[in-house]
């Protein structure tokens, strides 16, 4: 089994020898690599901008969404007043709404001829509104970045406080300090681990994106890589972009490791938060805080989806079910070999633990953005001349979502077998039962529900993305996501209704059942 999982590590990790094989194998297709010339070009023509463009589209998301995720976790977490309770689990809504089917409504709700700015022109008597500032911006893409992805560091925060924060608030109280020199003195340090680690999910995601960013006209990364494969056919120059996208990547894993490395924290006891009941301005700014968060992070971009389904009436596009059919096929095919995989992974630790790193290895794959592991398999591919295998079979799409998510499916499998004590094979194993059999016996029945919801989020994962599909799925295969961003490429935003639509409810599933464990703890 050993041996078997070592193999199978290495499969998954053929994307990144792609992206090292023009190196490594310069004249393998029959011309001369020309890599210093192509980063000089690069470099002298639109290097610099992209680079520029990222870190200020980073820096601000990460402004951002520090603003929404800490204070709406600080609020939640501290403070009692009316709605609370539908707040600390609707806050997590906007992680059902991919960020190009926000950035679409944004742009839609805010242009000229949006209802925003028709409204305001109608109510000032103006032709324009010299003040409106463009939506379709990099302060635009800023704003549609932090009001999609804060849930990702408003849910770790939260946690962190109500874990470690009351103690500290009541140290403080006997020092004088108010609850905001509280918050800023002891609680934050505190939970900067946390913060971090959460806005290190927030920035791959912003690294990651391409649909967003394209529509917004932005130009970072990954507009680059797809201009140089899809628009130029220049493999070295794509490959190299890549490379330059998986370099912001691994520094941040890098600021993000090294800003707890050395921090140590011991609790011997438990000390929960004990919410503050507001009253007066206190109150009135929680809520609206909140109710503002809430508002343009879902319910807004929910409504225009609404509308500009209503705008279409009761026509569908005959091709809307065999988007549907697609995504529904391969996100499922996804689901149950990532779950299959996970679960052989995080058994084969569990018999030998001196396997435990090929599964930290294989968790890097989520933090491989889409249009990144796409370039590595069709380099891979077209290095050895079988690049025409996309255009034939899903397999390989199938295969770059495995890589990519397979990460999340094995981390929920490996929590579920670590609550299985160990004595329950050593029990099974008297009774003469052999590994496999330990596994289908014993294992999977009480791993149910961790693999179900291992299979969801891959499925759902799967359903939204985007990159590596627009650069690997067949001719003429088509999914929702994919649907989603040629008709915004068009500007018939009143079409993508449905299928956007599509993507959000099934998005929902996970992100309602995260709710409900929220609002029972």
């Amino acid at each position: 089994m050993n041996r078997i999982a070592a193999l199978l590590a290495l499969l998954l990790f053929l994307p990144l020898f792609g992206l090292a094989m023009p190196f490594l194998f310069p004249n393998i297709d029959g011309s001369a690599l020309l890599a210093i010339d192509t980063i000089s070009h690069l470099w002298n023509f639109v290097l610099g901008g992209y680079v520029i463009s990222t870190l200020i589209l980073i820096i601000g998301v990460g402004l951002g969404v520090f603003i929404l995720g800490v204070g709406n976790a600080w609020i939640i977490a501290s403070y009692e007043f009316p709605g609370k309770k539908i707040f600390e689990w609707a806050l997590i809504l906007p992680l059902a709404v991919p960020t190009y089917v926000m950035a679409y409504l944004f742009v839609d709700l805010l242009q000229f001829s949006g209802p925003i700015q028709s409204t305001l022109r109608t109510m000032l008597g103006a032709e324009s509104l010299w003040f409106f500032p463009d939506p379709r911006s990099l302060g635009g893409a800023i704003w549609a970045f932090s009001f999609c992805l804060f849930p990702y560091v408003y849910l770790i925060t939260r946690t962190a406080f109500l874990e470690r924060s009351g103690r500290l608030i009541e140290v403080s109280e006997t020092l004088g300090y108010s609850h905001l020199q509280a918050l800023t003195k002891l609680v934050l340090p505190m939970a900067r681990p946390a913060i971090f680690a959460g806005m290190a999910l927030v920035l791959m995601e912003v690294l990651a994106d391409f649909g967003a960013v394209s529509y917004f006209g932005v130009q970072t990364f990954a507009t680059g890589i797809f201009k140089a494969w899809l628009s130029f056919g220049d493999r070295l120059a794509a490959i190299q972009l890549a490379l330059g996208l998986l370099s912001f990547v691994l520094l941040i894993f890098f600021f993000e490791q090294h800003s707890r490395s050395k921090l140590r924290y011991a609790s011997s006891f438990e000390s929960r938060l004990t919410p503050k009941i507001l009253s007066g301005g206190g109150r009135f700014f929680a809520v609206i805080f909140c109710g503002l968060t809430l508002l343009f992070g879902f319910l807004m971009p929910a409504m225009a989806l609404l509308q500009l389904l209503y705008k279409q009436g009761l026509s569908i596009d005959i091709r809307y079910f065999s988007w549907l059919g697609n995504s529904l096929f391969v996100a499922a095919g996804t689901a149950l070999l990532s779950v299959v995989l996970a679960l052989f992974f995080a058994y084969a630790v569990r018999l030998s633990p001196r396997l435990a790193w090929v599964n930290r290895l294989l968790g890097f794959g989520y933090a491989l953005p889409g249009a990144v592991l796409a370039i590595g398999v069709l380099s891979f591919l077209e290095t050895f001349q079988l690049a025409w295998w996309i255009s034939s079979s899903i397999s390989v799409l199938v295969y770059a979502y495995v890589v990519r998510f397979l990460s999340s499916s094995l981390q929920s499998v490996e929590t579920g077998l670590s609550r299985i004590t160990p004595s329950m094979d050593g029990s099974a194993a008297l009774l003469g039962l052999s590994k496999i059999q330990i596994l289908r016996k014993v294992h999977v029945p009480l791993l149910k529900r961790s693999l179900i919801t291992a299979g969801l989020f891959v499925f759902v994962d799967v359903m939204k993305e985007l990159p590596a599909t627009l650069l690997l799925r067949p001719f003429n295969f088509d999914t929702l996501a994919v649907a989603t961003y040629q008709l915004a490429a068009d500007e018939r935003l009143a079409e993508l209704a449905l299928p956007s639509l599509t993507i959000v409810l099934v998005g929902l599933f996970p992100v309602l059942l995260l709710s409900r464990v929220i609002s029972k703890s």
